[in-house]
């Protein structure tokens, strides 16, 4: 579990990240901040294509960073979207979608943090675990 310095520099990152969304067809920009067992924060932020099902999400383009960079235990990740020139009244929460709650299931320590952010000092705190109950993940295929 992340201290709280830990906790609020993922919700930073996230908002930061999502600033480099390539969304324009949806106008929905995301950002993710993704920190590992090993200490190190990856970002991502989501990215579209006018093949609609070709796009990637935040969460998992922070994902893929990671593994591809040799870091495969995930400690607590931060999620930040909502469309663009959202008045702040107007900002929800934005929290995964389903297949970004399986993808990082399969490399997510047991009750890994998920933070979703409206800002630095507005967001929601709960866990993989509770935004995917009774999940499927790799020690399901364990023999």
């Amino acid at each position: 579990m992340p201290d709280l310095d830990t906790e609020k520099r993922l919700v930073k990152k996230a908002l930061e990240a999502r600033g480099q969304s390539y969304s324009p067809y949806s106008h929905f920009r995301v950002g993710a901040a993704l920190l590992t067992a090993s200490g190190n924060i990856y970002t991502g932020c989501n990215i579209e294509n006018a093949s609609y099902g070709a796009g990637i999400c935040a969460e998992r383009t922070a994902a893929v960073k990671a593994v591809s960079s040799g870091d495969a235990e995930f400690a607590a990740i931060a999620v930040a979207g909502f469309p663009n020139n959202a008045a702040d009244e107007e900002r929800d929460l934005a929290f995964p979608c389903g297949i970004c709650r399986q993808f990082l299931n399969e490399f997510a320590c047991a009750g890994m943090p998920v933070y979703i952010a409206r800002a630095e000092d507005d967001y929601y705190s709960t866990t993989l675990d509770d935004l995917l109950p009774h999940s499927f993940g790799p020690n399901d295929l364990i023999k």
